[in-house]
């Protein structure tokens, strides 16, 4: 495991208003080797948006991918993204299976 283990790997999590969106953003973030694999869930999110409590269902999206990729991923998200503010926030893997995070370099650079 390398020292800038997490500068190197990120998790970027997004949330979109579909299910359907989301395997679109997804495919085209795998496709594009922006991300080397999206998990999706279903969730419902709790907001403050205009001065007035929001609740809607949603779908989170898990993007696994490389630091380096960020800037490109979060152009690409902004685009295919319904939302005014979209979420888009990337957390550092600080730790994980080195033969995984080898299939994720391994994803981002075929």
């Amino acid at each position: 495991m390398s020292d800038d283990l997490g500068l190197q790997y990120v998790m970027v999590f997004v949330t979109i208003g579909s299910q359907k969106e989301a395997i679109v953003l997804s495919k085209h973030l795998v496709e594009q080797q922006l991300a080397a694999c999206v998990s999706l869930f279903p969730v419902t999110s709790v907001y403050a948006w205009q001065g007035k409590i929001e609740q809607e269902q949603e779908w989170q999206l898990v993007i696994k991918t490389q630091q380096h990729q960020f800037t490109n991923l979060e152009a690409t998200v902004c685009q295919y993204h319904m939302y005014q503010v979209p979420e888009i926030i990337a957390v550092p893997i600080i730790a994980g299976s080195q033969p995984y995070l080898n299939w994720i370099s391994t994803q981002m650079s075929s």
